[in-house]
């Protein structure tokens, strides 16, 4: 894992971000000895409900009658 100091990262954030694009995160020092991870977010933290939609060639109307007919159920 890469480290960077506060001035390094700073001066050199297109680095910082293809390094952690590449190795999963990078960490950040500061003056303090404080660390700080930079991660990439993968696909995987997207919501599970996050799917591309279906198009069913359905008018409004149409999907309106079908859910009233499956409550009369």
């Amino acid at each position: 894992m890469i480290v960077y100091s506060k001035s390094e990262a700073e001066k050199h954030l297109a680095d910082v971000l293809e390094a952690a694009r590449r190795d999963g995160d990078v960490r950040i020092r500061d003056e303090n000895g404080q660390e700080f991870v930079v991660r990439r977010r993968s696909a995987a933290d997207r919501s599970p409900l996050d799917v591309p939609g279906v198009d069913l060639g359905l008018t409004a109307d149409e999907i309106l009658e079908a859910v009233r007919e499956s409550r009369e159920r």
